[in-house]
């Protein structure tokens, strides 16, 4: 029915026209053309007031579900309008020439371009849901990240199949292709490919994650964790030097991550003068209340003051307990506190710690008399 409209349009119009020399099939192309670009900006224009309406109704909350997937096709679905509007007008002017059928691959390449583009979006503001949102639904930054970085990686290859695919490739030959070169790439870079997997590793297992402070008994390893890559973990020390590590080399070490403690130790030996033992029991039976009784020692956890041995040169007794706080400065200070407090109460018996000191005990004293031989 179309074609007969445009057929009887023609003919109505083709006399008055071909005396000034205009051809009916232009003018009716300039307005077809024109009708596209018309209705793809009414069409734009329409589906961001529309997106922008239920963005409003959704809240101001970024972190939104409704928000997060709004946000993510804004950009995109304006694009993809103006994609498909301008490739069927560029493909109504090209009527007639060597070009006409390219338009309909490249507008379908175009289109998943763009959907790549909105996915990578739903993508990003997802991971920054879960590492940034409350507590219910956040979890852990490097598996969010780990997990995202995978999920780009899949929408990307993907899409790029779809491309080929879309553009008259032979997705076969391409993979095939990539198969051989897979294999002579695994050849010259190994070990770049056991870095990327002992990285893969550490956000499958995840020993430790960025802000954890960890060491390795086996390496000169210990600082802070500033970076999780596909090849080396970034570490800075204490002295404030970066520290770049192969992540392979995590596969084959022992990893410390003293910022997963739930407690700190306190382990002192204390000694004092063979002369107080008498002291000794009063003295553990105040510490031990002292500690059970502290705001900042966690009485639940193993605390123990007990009387240890005989020492060289004094009575000697231990302190074992855990802090409630696992902050390295805090921690100190606590210490710091319990062991002036410990000296307090060694100090209320009149007791006192020893020094290193040795004591020669002599029997028969009037045997080392000098004698004097007359002469």
């Amino acid at each position: 029915m179309i074609e007969m409209l445009i057929a009887n349009l023609l003919a109505l119009i083709e006399s008055p026209l071909s005396g000034i020399g205009i051809e009916p099939v232009a003018i009716l192309r300039g307005l077809e053309i024109f009708f596209i670009v018309t209705l793809t900006l009414i069409i734009g224009f329409f589906v961001r007031r529309f997106i922008d309406k239920m963005r409003k109704r959704s809240g101001l909350n970024s972190q939104n579900w409704n928000n997060i997937f709004l946000d993510s096709i804004r950009g995109p679905a304006r694009l993809a309008i103006w994609v498909i509007g301008l490739t069927f007008a560029a493909e109504r002017a090209s009527i007639g020439l060597d070009i006409e059928n390219f338009f309909p691959s490249f507008r379908s390449a175009l289109v998943i371009a763009v959907l790549t583009w909105s996915l990578l979006r739903f993508v990003e503001r997802i991971q920054s849901k879960f590492g940034q949102g409350g507590e219910r639904d956040r979890i852990d930054k490097t598996t969010a990240e780990a997990i995202s970085r995978l999920a780009r990686i899949a929408i990307i290859i993907t899409s790029t199949l779809i491309i080929l695919q879309t553009m008259g490739f032979s997705v076969s030959a391409v993979l095939a292709f990539g198969g051989l070169g897979g294999i002579a790439v695994g050849f010259a870079a190994k070990d770049l490919l056991a870095n990327f997997f002992g990285g893969l590793v550490i956000f499958l297992d995840r020993p430790f994650g960025k802000g954890d402070w960890i060491r390795s008994p086996d390496r000169d390893i210990e600082g802070t964790v500033t970076e999780l890559g596909w090849r080396v973990t970034t570490i800075l020390t204490f002295d404030m030097r970066p520290l770049y590590i192969p992540n392979a080399s995590f596969l084959t070490i022992s990893v410390e991550n003293p910022s997963r403690m739930l407690f700190r130790r306190i382990f002192e030996t204390f000694g004092i003068r063979y002369s107080d033992i008498n002291s000794l029991y009063l003295i553990l039976s105040d510490i031990k209340i002292l500690l059970e009784n502290h705001e900042d020692i966690a009485s639940d956890q193993t605390l123990m003051v007990n009387f240890n041995s005989f020492g060289e040169s004094a009575v000697e007794f231990f302190v074992y307990c855990m802090t409630k706080t696992t902050v390295w400065t805090e921690y100190h200070n606590v210490k710091q506190e319990i062991l002036f407090e410990v000296s307090a109460i060694v100090l209320k018996y009149n007791a006192e710690f020893a020094f290193p000191t040795k004591t020669v005990h002599l029997s028969g004293i009037d045997n080392l008399k000098p004698r004097f031989v007359d002469q």
